[in-house]
């Protein structure tokens, strides 16, 4: 008798060593968090705990060099992962769809949700002090267990730190546990179509 692991789902972790652009993307996030009166305002009438650019501006990598430079980074890793998800792509690469950066107050979070429309999505952090708070990640199956008894891994927590960046599929559940940290909690999330 043999038992068969079936449809598992990937999880991409990598570090990237590049000091200068975490300077460099540390500067830009907080001189957005700072100037971007749009994305304060949505963060103020949405609840989010900080500041986001997320539904304000659009075009990061064309407006600021550092995010260009995270483009490039991200292009790379993205690529490996769809290689290791063997997604049937016909030649063509995934294109980023949208980048949108996290100031994320102490205290703050960020509940369980998914990214529809898009194929790849992820988080690159910049700035972790201790306390942050984890990535937390759903057993996709969880839905559709019903009665079952729980499992040990039904959870998964991610733990970053300056320079981690997380990659993972679109529709995978996630949410961002709430910060005990003393400072601000930047990253910068991603989506990335076919």
């Amino acid at each position: 008798m043999t038992s068969r692991a079936l449809f598992p789902t990937l999880f991409y972790e990598a570090s990237v060593e590049d000091a200068d652009l975490l300077e460099e993307l540390d500067t830009s996030c907080r001189a957005l968090a700072q100037d971007d009166r749009a994305g304060r305002a949505w963060s103020k009438a949405h609840g989010y705990r900080g500041y986001t650019s997320y539904a304000s501006l659009a075009d990061l990598p064309q407006r600021d060099p550092a995010f260009a430079d995270l483009k490039r980074v991200l292009d790379r890793h993205v690529a490996a992962f769809a290689r290791d998800l063997q997604l049937g792509l016909a030649g063509r690469k995934l294109k980023l769809d949208s980048l949108w950066v996290n100031v994320m107050k102490p205290g703050g979070t960020h509940s369980g949700h998914l990214h529809p429309h898009s194929v790849v999505s992820g988080t690159f952090y910049v700035a972790v002090p201790e306390g942050s708070g984890a990535l937390k990640l759903e057993d996709p199956r969880l839905p559709m267990l019903m009665a079952a008894p729980t499992r040990p891994d039904t959870f998964v927590y991610a733990e970053p730190s300056a320079g981690s960046l997380f990659l993972w599929e679109s529709w995978l559940r996630h949410e961002v546990m709430p910060s005990s940290a003393k400072a601000e909690r930047i990253s910068v999330s991603f989506n990335y179509r076919w």
